[in-house]
């Protein structure tokens, strides 16, 4: 078999029951203008496309000149396509899950588990932690983006607290007090706030049910007479509990942040940071990894235990929550997205109209290119022959090759690139 180090992949879509239906998702409109022969269902969900090596979505290499083979067989086959700084680091696999995802109904409330307790909870439950690596992620903008992302400046909590009189009885008094008398002491703060937070999610079901009718009841009524709801978060908690009703992860609001991404704009999710997708479309990278502990808005397995155990509670306003992108100094047709871990680095390239040649650099990394918007000929001494890109069209680019590209389409492009900055 030769080394061809550059060709397109097909990748697996996952059809969640939260993803945007048909052609309303991003994920179904990439998939069906990458591929014509795609067939897009209109009831069907379309909620994540993943282009990476993990076993639940291994992509497939799309080139009929290469033997029907996928990613993770072709990288074991030919590792030094990965560079040799990730082979090494990374024990010879791909580091990073690029995924496109497209957001209806929202995601459950969780975080993910730093490198150490990913693989106790991967020894003592493989079949809720299928993996014994950690996820930290960043999600970036590609419409609109909703998600709720860390503890709130605990002055919001404290707020609701007073205003949401059903809240105040879940966390309690004792808990509620400790919290108002932690203020300004940031060690003290954390505890109280673990305090609370554990104090409302071990409620139990027949109170926080009660809780949430009642508060649901009060709000309906308080919006249909024209009431500002905004003091109980009301078009938030009715939006949730007509998703997952009688949940207590409806309650959670009152604790996280409301963070919403306008395009472009990301947020990055270390180990242990409580967070629930909401609503849009994002591009989203993570080390490869499929571990997620749980604790509402779901109907999956929920460890409450572990997750108010695990939690970082250093609350931070929303604006702490937007990761910085930054300029790339060597090239101004791109922006960079580096987050504080070894598995992956994203980069935003935006090639205007008046560019018909753009080179795409090579990096001492292997990569995952998608196209976002425009068309163009990718040309590569690497590749068998030259590649149509389009929109949809997914490319995997070898460590150190760099691939030329002749735009065709009147708009310029958008593509998004995953790699492994070392």
């Amino acid at each position: 078999m030769e080394e061809v180090k550059v060709f397109p992949l097909t990748c697996a879509v996952q059809n969640y029951a939260w993803g945007k239906v048909g052609l309303d998702s991003e994920v179904a409109k990439l998939v069906a203008s990458g591929d014509p022969l795609a067939v897009i269902e209109d009831n069907k969900p379309y909620a994540e496309l993943w282009m990476g090596t993990h076993p639940k979505g291994d992509a497939q290499i799309k080139d009929n000149r290469i033997a029907q083979t996928t990613l993770s067989q072709w990288i074991a086959h030919f590792p030094a396509c990965l560079g040799s700084k990730v082979k090494d680091a990374f024990h010879g696999q791909l580091p990073f899950l690029f995924k496109v995802l497209s957001v209806n109904t929202a995601l459950s409330i969780q975080a993910h588990p730093n490198k150490e307790l990913a693989a106790h909870l991967h020894a003592q439950y493989p079949e809720h932690y299928p993996d014994n690596n950690h996820k930290p992620e960043m999600a970036i903008a590609l419409t609109r983006f909703e998600g709720l992302c860390g503890f709130r400046p605990v002055e919001e909590i404290l707020g609701f607290l007073k205003s949401v009189p059903e809240f105040h009885a879940l966390v309690g008094n004792e808990a509620a007090e400790e919290l108002r008398y932690s203020v300004g002491d940031m060690a003290r703060t954390k505890q109280a706030l673990k305090k609370c937070f554990t104090r409302m999610m071990n409620c139990e079901k027949k109170s926080f049910v009660d809780q949430l009718n009642m508060l649901v009841k009060r709000v309906t009524e308080e919006a249909a007479a024209g009431k500002d709801i905004k003091i109980s978060n009301g078009e938030l908690l009715l939006r949730l509990h007509s998703q997952y009703p009688g949940d207590i992860g409806c309650f959670s609001i009152y604790f996280l942040n409301f963070v919403v991404l306008t395009p472009g704009q990301a947020m990055f999710l270390g180990a242990n940071e409580p967070h629930a997708y909401l609503y849009g479309d994002c591009i989203e990278c993570m080390a490869c990894s499929d571990n997620t502990v749980r604790a509402g808005l779901t109907p999956k397995y929920i460890d409450i235990g572990t997750l108010c155990e695990m939690l970082n509670y250093s609350p931070a306003p929303t604006s702490a929550k937007l990761f910085p992108v930054v300029q790339d100094s060597s090239d101004p047709c791109v922006s960079l997205y580096d987050p504080p871990v070894h598995d992956f680095t994203v980069m935003r390239i935006e090639v205007p109209a008046s560019m018909k040649q753009y080179n795409l650099a090579a990096v001492d990394s292997a990569s995952i290119l998608v196209v976002i918007e425009g068309d163009a000929t990718a040309t590569s001494a690497g590749a068998l022959s030259d590649v149509t890109l389009r929109r949809g069209t997914i490319l995997f680019v070898s460590a150190n090759e760099s691939v030329s590209l002749h735009i065709t389409s009147q708009s310029g492009m958008v593509m998004f690139r995953a790699c492994c900055l070392l």
